[in-house]
């Protein structure tokens, strides 16, 4: 009688196991078709688990306070945390191998860049850059993070340097009757009023920032692009370059499209041609 129950009693227990494990394993099929189709995994992942090459555009002025707007790689504004976003997704992307930055940009705040171009050198996968229509200022210091970066022969490269220029107001504000009243703690620290003339003091210290700014600017090239200072110096005049003229001068690596960059994945990856996809 006892032997009975006992058996009833652990088949009653084998069955529940059974039961609990197979609601588990249905559940977490479940959830795994539900993230797939409702688009859970799309929003965390770069590849649709066939291509391999992530693609980051940086088209527009670049910064770190403004939203990229809608129209995605035609946006006149590329914010720097949209594209560390999209770097640090590509690199958490277990399809990913490489990523592929497509520069379209004039530039902008150099710290926005400088964060880019970091971000870039930090990578654990490798990264190319290839600049289009335009990759100067700004766009150029991020684009020489990548490991490597091409550009069209009819790109617009370099100018290299930095601008504080502005638009003063005042004699339009003298002539309409506008008085400028200086209310500061401090003596500069209203220097760079658009409403106010600039004094040769003000303009002194616009000038050493100036110089600051642009020798970092010079020495960060310097070290992405493993140019020695000097020649980069000779570089720095704030004018740019066809992308021909860049290749000469080590700017960038080499002339071609998407389609060069896509060839060196593929020496890179050591991968047959037909296996590099870029996800766009």
């Amino acid at each position: 009688m006892i032997r009975t129950i006992y058996k009833e009693i652990l088949t009653i227990l084998m069955w529940s196991i059974a039961a609990i494990l197979v609601f588990v394993v249905g559940l977490w099929i479940w959830g795994s078709w539900h993230d797939e189709w409702g688009g859970y995994n799309a929003s965390l992942s770069v590849s649709d688990g066939y291509c391999n090459i992530a693609v980051v555009p940086i088209v527009g002025d670049i910064y770190t306070d403004q939203p990229s707007h809608d129209g995605g790689e035609y946006a006149a504004v590329t914010n720097t945390d949209d594209v560390l976003a999209k770097l640090r997704a590509a690199e958490r992307d277990p399809y990913i191998r490489g990523i592929f930055v497509r520069i379209d940009s004039l530039g902008g705040p150099p710290v926005a860049s400088e964060i880019i171009a970091n971000t870039l050198k930090r990578s654990i996968v490798p990264t190319a850059a290839l600049i289009r229509e335009y990759g100067t200022s700004g766009a150029y210091l991020a684009a020489t993070g990548a490991d490597v970066i091409f550009a069209s022969p009819f790109s617009d490269i370099g100018s290299i340097g930095i601008s504080m220029s502005y638009l003063e107001n005042w004699e339009k504000n003298a002539r309409e009757g506008l008085r400028f009243v200086p209310l500061s703690s401090a003596p500069f620290k209203d220097y760079g009023d658009p409403d106010k003339p600039l004094t040769f003091a003000e303009r002194a210290l616009f000038e050493r920032d100036l110089k600051i700014y642009h020798d970092e600017f010079v020495r960060q090239v310097s070290e992405n692009r493993n140019i020695s200072v000097e020649e980069v110096e000779k570089l720095a005049d704030g004018s740019s370059m066809p992308g021909s003229l860049a290749l000469e001068h080590k700017l960038i690596d080499a002339l071609g499209d998407q389609e060069t960059a896509r060839l060196w994945f593929v020496e890179q990856l050591k991968l047959p041609p037909e296996e590099v996809e870029f996800c766009e």
